[in-house]
């Protein structure tokens, strides 16, 4: 994930910053507590396609 695009990405539903997960090619947000995919190097940043993070995940 390109650190200038990742300083200016927040979460579409809380506003906060999102966290790179290259493990799970994910993007998430604690705040929120959504994971965000991420698709051909491509941050897919629709609440309707993201994870919802489990209660033993941070």
């Amino acid at each position: 994930m390109d650190k200038k695009l990742l300083d200016i990405l927040v979460c579409p539903v809380s506003k906060a910053p999102l966290e790179w997960r290259p493990e799970r090619n994910e993007l998430v947000c604690k705040a929120s507590r959504l994971a965000y995919p991420v698709r051909d190097g491509i941050p897919v940043l629709l609440e309707e396609e993201a994870r919802r993070l489990r209660d033993d995940e941070e």
